[in-house]
């Protein structure tokens, strides 16, 4: 059995500003679900607790109508949730969920297998996905949420914001019902690459080639003149979801994750050494 609990943080703040609650339970479902499979477990059914100062019919209805989209890309049901209405503890709402699933004992990853020589094979994120919303939010703090800065994000600086996060189950549980081993799997939240060394393994991990840097984050920086240490520490910087495999297995499995995700590409390697991730000089400024 394997549970998990997450929520969707200040992005939250985003969708009030937009008044746009449709995907924010999308989000809720992702950071969820997404924590769940790192240990190989299929995840089955999802609870949702809502806590809101007042409540609002029609917000509500919009939030459910994105927890039915989220569990529908996840291939999980909702069977309940709490709405709690707050109004002495609470300001606006927020939303949280905690997550189960099952996986065989023998089959659970841990991280253990992992060795010198793997691979590391990356899945694109959608952008924020849910974390480093309060340095996001200072970074564009004055910009109005309907222009595109210095037209550079192709799309409106609020449809940028609240673009949902990516679901992995389906491309991950067909890579774990394929032959291909599967060494280790890390969802990329806060702490970015960091996520790895979570894994049970005493073994260094190299980004050589990460995935392009979306422009959102390149204007964060650029706006808020953040380090690429603290960049590195809070973002996704572009890849949501690692998988960890040997190197033999490379191409089936990027040819599997391929199917979903035409981005997927190897983006680093596991090396001897100190349990830490080791970055490209100057990476993600001068990506």
């Amino acid at each position: 059995m394997a549970l998990s609990a997450d929520g969707v943080g200040t992005k939250i703040l985003v969708a009030e500003q937009l008044a746009k609650f449709d995907t924010i339970g999308i989000d809720c479902i992702a950071m969820n679900v997404n924590d769940l499979i790192c240990v190989g477990a299929e995840p089955l059914a999802m609870l949702d607790y809502l806590a809101v100062q007042v409540a609002d019919p029609k917000r509500e209805a919009e939030i459910g109508t994105g927890l039915r989209e989220g569990a529908e890309l996840a291939g999980i049901e909702i069977p309940g949730g709490e709405l709690a209405q707050l109004n002495e503890v609470i300001r606006g709402f927020d939303i949280a969920g905690a997550c189960f699933g099952h996986v065989a004992i023998d089959r659970i990853i841990a991280g253990k297998a992992i060795a010198p020589g793997d691979v590391i094979l990356g899945l694109p994120s959608s952008g924020l996905h849910a974390n480093g919303y309060t340095l996001a939010r200072e970074a564009f703090e004055g910009i109005p949420l309907s222009e595109d800065p210095e037209g550079r994000l192709g799309k409106s600086l609020g449809d940028a914001l609240i673009e949902p996060t990516e679901i992995y189950v389906k491309p991950v549980m067909e890579l774990l019902r394929s032959e291909v081993p599967v060494h280790g799997l890390a969802h990329i939240t806060s702490k970015g690459f960091g996520n790895l060394i979570r894994l049970e393994a005493e073994v260094g991990y190299e980004i050589d080639d990460p995935i392009q840097v979306p422009e959102i984050f390149q204007l964060i920086q650029e706006r808020r003149s953040v380090s690429d240490a603290e960049m590195r520490e809070v973002f996704n910087l572009g890849c949501g979801f690692c998988v960890v495999t040997p190197f033999e297995a490379e191409e089936e499995a990027l040819g599997m994750l391929r199917r979903h995700y035409s981005g997927a590409k190897r983006v680093g390697r596991v090396i001897d050494g100190p349990r830490a991730v080791r970055y490209p000089a100057g990476w993600p400024s001068a990506a």
